[in-house]
């Protein structure tokens, strides 16, 4: 079944783009709000959540600008996901843009999978 490019965006009110990258572009920082937790071998991120464990890449990575991985059941493939620290030009802004793939059929249960984990970045980082 074939996926489609889903892009979120969410506008963050008190945010740094330090703050931020700690929180993206770190497996720490992934801990605190992505998932219950995250060991890195090489360039394979797993992500635990409650027991389940799951395996992706990382494909690239600019440092306080955007983090992009792929899953292992992904590979050969254009599916991947990104998290894109976005600051708008005129109001100074900072938003997240997330870029992932999803199964139409799972479309809103990824939105609103998304809109949780962001809801936990924002409450465990403040902003």
């Amino acid at each position: 079944m074939s996926k489609k490019n889903l892009c979120i965006e969410y506008l963050l009110k008190n945010a740094s783009i330090p703050l931020l990258w700690t929180s993206i572009g770190t497996p720490l920082g992934l801990a605190e709000w992505f998932a219950d937790g995250v060991t890195v071998e090489g360039e394979n991120y797993t992500f635990n959540w409650e027991g389940v464990e799951q395996t992706a890449r990382l494909i690239d990575k600019k440092a306080n600008s955007f983090i992009r991985f792929q899953w292992i059941e992904d590979e050969g493939t254009e599916d991947h996901f990104e998290i894109r620290i976005v600051k708008e030009a005129i109001t100074r802004q900072l938003s997240l843009l997330v870029t992932d793939y999803v199964v139409e059929s799972d479309r809103e249960d990824l939105i609103l999978l998304w809109n949780k984990q962001i809801e936990v970045l924002r409450r465990k980082s403040g902003i």
